[in-house]
């Protein structure tokens, strides 16, 4: 029975695969000029679909507003009761139908059309309505549903979902949306947390674990001690890091730590983390490295080895992304 159910799963996702790779060999020109559509939309790009179509497309809105792609999702039935309002010059309109003889969006297709908005249709059936009266095709692949009747949208949806993704990241990247755009788009969640500066989660100068390169060991366990970040750095005169010590570097000399200096016992030329840098590339340094701890250097005096904060391991256990 086992064996069988896994049989099942296998099937329907070596269907899907095998009709995204088709999608893949079909982007053609009109994908490009679908992209261009979407960055040259002066109001915003609203999606319309019925059924699992529509489903796919307040997904599809959704990923283009969260990219730079202003964004909104109008039920076409709902659109027939008022809610065409929501089209307005300046707008562009993508039309999801599989079959693309859908009745209800053909209301809404119309008003655009009376507007002079663009129309961007996606389905499998070239001389479909939808399709015909769209500005810009872009065609699914004629691949069968991974239901063995070959009715529940399920490779159609996983179509339309790739090449939703697809639109809405080849616009991103044309707009040239860096992280630091999308932290401002994902301010919440795992993502906005993923994508914090560092320099909002530091423990911050002054009143870090730092000790000069001739201090005796003594005061540096204690200087660790009191911190309780398991670190201590090592700074010059000028206040620039020279190295750092851990637990395991005291472990290490424990033969003859108390008759040694911090210079003596320091790791050189610690990893450390830039202020500007990302909370999600900290923790994978962290993981990488096996660390528990980093300085952040840099800050606004730019100095790119002066420790303006430390990081913790448990600062990002805190966040829950770890």
């Amino acid at each position: 029975m086992a064996q069988r159910i896994a049989g099942y799963g296998r099937e329907v996702i070596e269907t899907e695969a095998a009709a995204l790779s088709l999608l893949i060999a079909g982007l053609d020109d009109n994908f490009v000029s679908a992209v261009d559509h979407i960055l040259g939309a002066r109001g915003r790009i609203v999606v319309s679909g019925m059924g699992k179509s529509g489903h796919i497309g307040r997904k599809f809105a959704a990923t283009l507003a969260s990219t730079g792609s202003p964004a909104l999702f109008v039920h076409p039935a709902e659109a027939s009761h008022g809610d065409l309002g929501m089209l307005v010059r300046g707008d562009l309109l993508i039309v999801l139908s599989n079959s693309g003889a859908t009745i209800e969006v053909r209301p809404i297709m119309r008003h655009a059309r009376g507007l002079g908005i663009p129309v961007i249709g996606i389905g499998a059936q070239e001389n479909s309505p939808v399709m015909r009266d769209a500005d810009i095709r872009l065609l699914l692949p004629q691949s069968r549903e991974a239901c063995p009747a070959n009715i529940a949208p399920t490779t159609s949806t996983a179509l339309m979902l790739a090449l939703g993704d697809a639109l809405a990241i080849a616009a991103m990247r044309e707009r040239g949306v860096s992280r630091d755009g999308l932290q401002a788009l994902h301010p919440g969640g795992n993502i906005g947390l993923r994508l914090k500066p560092v320099s909002t989660l530091m423990h911050p100068a002054p009143g870090l674990p730092l000790v000069s390169p001739t201090a005796p060991m003594a005061q540096v366990i204690v200087t660790i001690t009191a911190a309780s970040f398991g670190i201590a750095g090592v700074v010059n005169a000028d206040g620039r890091l020279l190295g750092v010590i851990t637990d395991g570097d005291l472990r290490r000399h424990a033969d003859q730590l108390l008759n040694m200096t911090a210079e003596q016992v320091m790791t050189c030329h610690p990893v450390t983390v830039p202020a500007n840098g990302y909370a999600e590339d900290a923790l994978a340094l962290m993981k990488a490295r096996r660390i528990t701890a980093l300085f952040v250097t840099g800050g606004r005096t730019g100095e790119p080895d002066v420790p303006v904060g430390l990081v913790h391991i448990h600062d990002f256990l805190r966040l829950d992304l770890v």
